[in-house]
């Protein structure tokens, strides 16, 4: 574009809206792609405007909205929609639900490349349907169109092997068995207090809670539970009790006697340090062979323990753990491990979870 007196601007093309405020009136007295006729001037002039800016031919620049819009096209996420182009920018807005993920170093790449500014939600964050996910801008009013076709390419290599700078991974329906453990609980001598936790914590999401057993601290009855909601088609194993480091607590032992993969005993943040992740195949206790690759889909059964923490306090690791274990992503250890950056939680006196550090990647 360039900067020209409004009356040598005859017969070129605006690149910008022209606003005014006039006897009630304020909007866009001209918009964006008028051609200036004589008669133009005077209310240019009117207006204020001595200069105004105009497209040149074969400048190969690039309007800010069709940025946007273009920006847009190349970053589709099921489960949500763009809006706009409004003052430059396009939102992401998600539909439903879910899971959002950014590939954190495709979006850096793009936000290199000059004038293009992307910003997004955090990765794995717990998406609502209405919640603003991304936007998407060029700084100036017009750019380079190398700029856009360069992140243009970026995104289409991505699709090529398989992935996408922004995802809305959604919830999926699972049955979930619980075991709870405890020879005070199971022999009456106090009242359960993880039941009702983990009830106000599943129903957020779809699917239902199959069973709850209560055990003594005994490695064959705990077993035995998680046996049994296996059998009654338990997609998630949630154990809770005798997850601390004492010789008599069992959990841990009793989920790697079925078989499971072990992911991690212990994560890199706090409260519920001693969390636990395991994967079951299916069909196949005591014979667990790990098939699918990190981040993959998968449909083994999903194993949660879960530390004492989760009773006295509003949010825990429980609370980051539980939604990508819903979408049926696998967890692997280095993203477990990452939890360590944002792991520790300010237990503020009200909790605004998940709108704050805690459990961010």
């Amino acid at each position: 574009m360039k900067k020209v007196r409004v009356e040598e601007a005859i017969g070129m093309e605006l690149c910008h809206d022209i606003t005014a405020m006039y006897d009630g009136f304020k909007g866009a007295a001209f918009k964006r792609g008028h051609v200036i006729q004589k008669e133009d001037i005077p209310k240019l002039l009117d207006y204020g405007k001595k200069t105004v800016f105009v497209w040149e031919p074969e400048a190969g620049e690039i309007h800010e909205e069709d940025c946007a819009r273009r920006m847009a096209a190349m970053a589709p996420v099921e489960g949500a929609h763009y809006t706009g182009p409004s003052e430059g920018k396009v939102l992401l807005m998600a539909d439903q639900k879910g899971m959002f993920r950014v590939d954190t170093e495709l979006l850096r790449e793009i936000n290199m490349i000059g004038d293009i500014t992307i910003c997004t939600a955090p990765d794995h964050y717990r998406a609502e349907p209405g919640m603003r996910l991304a936007s998407m801008r060029i700084v100036p009013l017009v750019t380079k169109e190398e700029q856009i076709i360069r992140a243009e390419e970026l995104c289409k290599s991505k699709a090529a092997s398989g992935g996408q700078l922004l995802k809305l991974l959604p919830y999926r329906a699972l049955k979930a068995g619980v075991v709870i453990t405890g020879s005070e609980v199971y022999e009456g001598r106090i009242k359960d207090k993880f039941e009702p936790v983990i009830r106000e914590k599943l129903k957020y999401y779809p699917g239902e809670i199959i069973g709850v057993t209560i055990c003594d601290d005994d490695l064959d009855m705990i077993m035995s539970a998680a046996r049994t909601h296996i059998e009654n088609g338990a997609d998630l194993l949630i154990f809770t009790g005798g997850m601390s480091v004492d010789p008599d607590d069992l959990t841990p032992t009793a989920i790697r006697e079925l078989g499971a993969e072990l992911i991690s005993y212990g994560v890199p943040s706090q409260p519920g340090n001693m969390s636990l992740v395991a994967y079951l195949k299916r069909g196949a206790a005591n014979a667990f062979v790990p098939d699918h690759g990190a981040g993959a889909a998968c449909d083994d059964i999903a194993i949660l323990g879960v530390p004492g923490a989760a009773i006295s306090l509003p949010t825990t690791m429980l609370d980051v753990l539980l939604p990508q274990i819903y979408t049926g992503v696998r967890f692997t250890k280095e993203d477990l491990v990452r939890l360590g950056d944002g792991g520790l939680c300010m237990q503020c006196k009200t909790c605004h979870y998940p709108c704050c550090t805690f459990g961010r990647y």
